[in-house]
This record gives C-alpha cells, sequence and structure tokens, in this order.
C-alpha cells in the first residue's frame, strides 16, 4: 500500500494533488491543519487501479451528478438558504471525488473559515456573546472545563447583571472545577478585573448577559461594553433556529466585533442550516461546537471534514465496496487543533488521562484534589462518538499502520 502527504492552501487544492498524482481510487486516512495553521493537509493511501467509474470521473473533469444531486438533497434537508446550497455544489463539483463526503468537506472548507478557541493560553480573553438562551454560560463553563483538564489556569467573570441566578448557575460549575469566578457590574468593573486577571491566569472567559440583537439599546450596551476592554467577543448559537433569523442575528453581533461562532445543541437537532446561515451572512469562522449536555468533554472542535459528516450521512450507493474501507468511529483527539483527529477501532476509545496533567498548574495538594473531583465529575458522562471515518483494520481489530504513519506525518 502506498501512503503519502499532501500540503495546500485548500482543502480542493490538497484533493486536486492527491487526484494527480494518486488517481481516483485513493484513499484519504487522515486530514488536519497545516502546521502553523496555514492551508490543510491530507495523507492519503493508494491500493487498487481505479474502477470504470472513476476512470470517467477523471475524464469527466468533476463529480458526477448523483453525487451532486445527493449533496444537494442533503443540504436542503438541513435549510440552507437557496443561493448557499447551490454555491456549495458548484464549489463540490471543483472538489473531483465521488464521496459526497469528501466532496462536501471541500466546498466547506473554499466557502467557510474554521478556527478553533485556543486551548492552553490566549492574549486576550473570551467573551460569549449571543441571545438569551443560546447557551453562553454552559459554553463558558464547558471552556473553563477544557482548560482544567489541559492544567491550565483559568478565570472566568460574570458580567450577567440581568439574568436572576446567573451567577449562582456559574459557581455551581466553577466551584467544582476550582475555578476563580468573580463578577463585574458594568464596563469599568469588568476592564478593572480583566486587568487584574490577565497576567494571573492562562485563559480568561467572560459570561454575558442574553441581549436582543433586534433591539438597538442592547447591541449598544454591548458595544459599549466591549469598546471599554480588550476582548475577543465569540458569538454563541444554538443550532436548530430559523436559518433566515440566525443570519439576521449573526449580522448584528459581527457589528460589534464577533468574528467566530460557537455552536450549541448539536445533540438536540437534526438540521444544521441555521449555524451555517448565520455563518455566511456574517463571514464567521466556526469554532467549537457542543455535542452533548456535559460539562467536561462537552466541547468539540469543527472542522470541514466532520461538519460535512454532520450534514451528509452515509449513504449505500456511495458506500465503497467490500473490503476497501470500513467505518469505525472517530474520537476527537485531546489538545488537537484544525483537522486532525485520532481514530481508534470500535470498543476502544480514548479515556480522559487523568494523570498526566500538567502538575505546574496547581499548588501543594490543589491537583489531587482536583482530579479527584473531576474523576468523579466525567464518571457518568456517555462517551460518544462525535464522527465516522474511513480507514482499515486486520481481523483482529487492529489499525494497518495507520496510527504510528499519521503520528510520523503530523510530526
Amino acid at each position: 500500500m502506498r501512503l503519502k502527504c499532501y500540503s495546500a492552501p485548500s482543502m480542493a487544492e490538497a484533493m486536486a494533488d492527491v487526484r494527480r498524482e494518486l488517481g481516483e481510487d485513493a484513499i484519504i486516512v487522515s486530514t488536519q491543519r497545516a502546521v502553523g495553521g496555514q492551508g490543510v493537509r491530507i495523507t492519503a493511501a493508494l491500493e487498487e487501479t481505479a474502477s470504470d467509474d472513476e476512470v470517467h470521473i477523471a475524464l469527466s473533469g468533476g463529480v458526477p451528478s448523483p453525487v451532486l444531486d445527493h449533496i444537494r438533497e442533503q443540504l436542503i434537508y438541513h435549510g440552507l438558504p437557496p443561493r448557499l446550497i447551490e454555491r456549495l455544489v458548484n464549489a463540490a463539483r471543483r472538489v473531483g471525488t465521488e464521496d459526497p463526503t469528501m466532496a462536501c468537506a471541500g466546498a466547506l472548507d473554499e466557502l467557510f473559515a474554521f478556527a478553533p478557541l485556543p486551548e492552553r493560553q490566549a492574549p486576550r480573553p473570551f467573551m460569549m456573546v449571543g441571545p438569551p438562551g443560546s447557551g453562553k454560560t454552559i459554553a463558558v463553563a464547558k471552556l473553563a472545563a477544557r482548560g482544567r483538564l489541559n492544567g491550565r489556569s483559568v478565570g472566568v467573570i460574570s458580567a450577567d447583571t440581568v439574568r436572576a441566578g446567573a451567577l449562582e448557575q456559574l459557581s455551581a460549575f466553577t466551584n467544582i472545577l476550582n475555578v476563580d469566578l468573580r463578577k463585574a457590574r458594568g464596563a469599568h468593573a469588568l476592564a478593572q478585573l480583566l486587568y487584574e486577571d490577565i497576567n494571573r491566569h492562562d485563559l480568561v472567559f467572560i459570561d454575558t448577559p442574553g441581549l436582543n440583537p433586534f433591539l438597538p439599546g442592547d447591541i449598544e450596551y454591548l458595544a459599549n461594553l466591549i469598546a471599554e476592554v480588550d476582548v475577543e467577543p465569540v458569538l454563541v448559537m444554538a443550532a436548530g433556529g430559523d436559518p433566515v433569523e440566525a443570519a439576521e442575528m449573526a449580522e448584528a453581533f459581527a457589528q460589534v466585533g464577533a468574528t467566530r461562532l460557537l455552536a450549541t445543541r448539536l445533540d438536540m437537532t437534526r438540521r444544521l442550516g441555521a449555524i451555517l446561515a448565520a455563518a455566511d451572512a456574517a463571514q464567521f469562522m466556526f469554532s467549537e461546537v457542543s455535542i452533548n449536555p456535559h460539562i467536561a468533554n462537552g466541547l468539540c472542535q469543527i472542522n470541514p471534514v466532520s461538519m460535512a459528516r454532520l450534514l451528509i450521512p452515509p449513504d449505500e450507493r456511495f458506500t465503497p465496496p467490500p473490503g476497501r474501507e470500513t467505518i469505525i468511529e472517530e474520537w476527537p483527539s485531546d489538545g488537537d487543533s484544525g483537522y486532525g483527529t485520532e481514530t481508534f477501532p470500535s470498543g476502544h476509545e480514548p479515556e480522559v488521562d487523568f494523570d498526566h496533567l500538567d502538575d505546574t498548574a496547581y499548588g501543594h495538594g490543589e491537583q489531587e484534589e482536583f482530579l479527584s473531583t473531576m474523576k468523579s465529575f466525567t464518571q457518568h458522562a456517555e462517551q460518544r462518538p462525535a464522527f465516522t471515518y474511513y480507514d482499515e483494520f486486520d481481523d483482529d481489530g487492529e489499525a494497518v499502520d495507520r496510527h504510528d504513519q499519521r503520528n510520523e506525518v503530523r510530526r
């Protein structure tokens, strides 16, 4: 079997390189963001000659119509605006693969940006903004938990002085996580707290009140708050809403400087048209998505391939022939950013390694107490596969030279 890595500025260009050298029968082993965050890297393998259908596709210079029709049908199901659907289908046509998921991934890579939030350290605090009920407080708690699981010092500030019980809800999580929580009443108080916290913590997250993006007074309040402090606003939006309304909301929050979108409730909706319409209308970058209700391990980084797998379900018409590829479960890799994820055979999923956190992030005796608490906190959490992945395994369920080869590529 021939294994090779390709790097390019975009998914479409990388796929073109794969087709040029390996042909249409190449198997996509893994995808990840290139070193430095610029471009993508695809690892592909070759094991058999191209079929007649694949040769026809290569000669015709594009994706076959049944694949494009399937992509269009699925995007209509998700409720995307018609113009966005056609743009995605046209972009998928240029990718040049008969796999609808990878064709859609190439289109998403061309039309959208993906930029996960830093997991270990950030120069500026992150302020979660959004309409009421979008999940900002829970998102802050999940981000704080992720930082603590990575051994980072985390600070949380609540600027929500509107919703009753907002501080109490957040403190219930921060107390368990052993995270510093403080409350800011107004822009001046927030600026003072951030001045004190910026050198004390690796990561700082700010919770804000839910605001109506269609009320000028609410947007003006948020704009004044952001103008007083050096923060990055992140739009938190629940999936499953009306795409047109979501697009208008995103445009309103873009006016205050938000450039990333953190999507919540992906475990409670079947249609993702709202978040795609929002990101397209306001030119937002996708950061994380909330895939389950649990605080620990409740967020997952999103990329074009994983987004495509959420949009395009498996279809037997486009399933590879037996013996070539086997669908297994894919799990988000701890601390991995961008496109890459680790894969494991079903039944061999990884657990959080509580014994290898950074000791320097804790005081004497603090780490042991924190780890004990977090073990209890996550022991009942569901371990759910986030996405599916194509790879090969032998009769014993062991990966065929994939794990070591993929790690070599990453290094």
